[in-house]
């Protein structure tokens, strides 16, 4: 039998001053006007079609990405989390995370930001190398991304990731973990920390740029994990570190299997119905003239998530989490039986990738070095 899990709100803006070589998001290039005003008519519009998913239940998190939501102005972000309280209510410690841009025009909105009602920003710094900025296509320089931190504190955030790439184009692990200490002495209160890939339809997989070979990938992943274990980020998923009390709470249900409602151009969502027993994926039309088209759904495909992929789809969030997750919201999440994945995780165990204590299944560190082959085992 299904239970409703906490529900969380993704809202998409997929506009961008410049697309970035390695990003294979829904975003575009915004043009010298952005329809800001109609945007947020069709957001509105979006939301108020998403209403049947709530079902009682208050906003337990929203998380605002892109594209770069900070190309919007303060009063539309604004406007945006005013709607969301109406339509649907936030819980007394709901979470708002916007993603913002290092660039001088976006710190200048920092400010406001944080009286619209954002507590939590997400900054992409990437690098700050300026050499390796500019390999990835980014507008911001070295000091950019200092100033970025001190302007954040400034306008009154106490609660902010800083999102950092390693394994770049020509990158010695030297430079690596000196951008990772940079990111510590600046003190955020979590830091995103992952290996760049080449992801298709993306500039760098039609023109592929020299990486680190897998020995020196292996290297600053081992001494990276331990720089920022030693300066107390503790990880808690495959590539999230915190200090106490600061995991993002967003991330954290998507991870945990929660519900999410997906909102704007090319926004994904997952909504459990109690009646029917169901769940659905929900994807949104990924162009924003097309989003904008009042003549076009928002919706471009709604499905079930098939039964005898529930166990996969469980095991692929949450074994991402470093402790695990519990048996219990196995259960809860899916509506399975244990017995269904029990000949599994017997295999996974036998073979030192799982490890199960106290209600809880993780990888071990070996499981989690080949996490793929793991969630395999429950294709069932």
């Amino acid at each position: 039998m299904l239970s409703l899990p906490p529900l969380s709100l993704y809202v998409h803006i997929p506009w961008c001053v410049r697309k970035c070589p390695y990003c294979d998001f829904n975003s575009h290039v915004a043009g010298k006007e952005l329809p800001e005003a109609e945007y947020l008519a069709a957001l509105e519009a979006d939301l108020q079609q998403e209403l049947a998913y709530v079902q009682g239940r208050k906003l337990h998190s929203i998380f605002m990405g892109g594209g770069t939501p900070s190309i919007f102005s303060a009063q539309a972000i604004g406007q945006i989390l005013t709607m969301a309280e109406k339509q649907i209510g936030f819980e007394s410690d709901i979470e708002i995370t916007l993603e913002a841009n290092p660039g001088t025009f976006e710190q200048e909105k920092f400010s406001g930001y944080r009286q619209a009602g954002i507590n939590r920003l997400s900054i992409g710094i990437q690098s700050f190398n300026d050499d390796h900025l500019q390999r990835l296509g980014r507008i911001h320089s070295h000091n950019e991304a200092v100033n970025a931190v001190a302007m954040a504190r400034q306008a009154g955030f106490d609660n902010f990731n800083l999102d950092l790439m390693h394994g770049l184009p020509n990158q010695t692990a030297q430079q690596a973990l000196a951008d990772l200490q940079q990111a510590i002495d600046l003190q955020p209160e979590h830091i995103s920390w992952y290996q760049l890939t080449i992801e298709p339809n993306t500039e760098f997989y039609s023109r592929p740029p020299t990486l680190p070979i897998d020995d020196e990938l292996a290297n600053i992943q081992d001494q990276g994990h331990q720089l920022l274990q030693d300066n107390g980020y503790a990880q808690y998923e495959i590539s999230a570190y915190a200090k106490p009390q600061r995991q993002s709470r967003h991330n954290r249900n998507y991870w945990q299997f929660g519900d999410y409602l997906g909102i704007g151009a090319g926004a994904h969502g997952k909504v459990t119905l109690l009646e029917p027993q169901t769940m659905l994926r929900r994807q949104k039309t990924r162009l924003p003239q097309h989003y904008l088209d009042n003549n076009r759904d928002f919706c471009s495909a709604s499905n079930p998530i098939p039964g005898d992929e529930l166990a996969l789809e469980f095991m692929m969030n949450g074994l991402r989490l470093i402790n695990g997750v519990s048996t219990d919201l196995f259960s809860a999440t899916t509506g399975l039986d244990l017995e269904v994945i029990r000949e599994p995780v017997e295999r996974l165990q036998q073979q030192g990738l799982l490890r199960s204590k106290e209600g809880l299944l993780a990888t071990t560190r070996e499981g989690n070095r080949y996490l793929n082959s793991v969630l395999q085992a429950f294709v069932l």
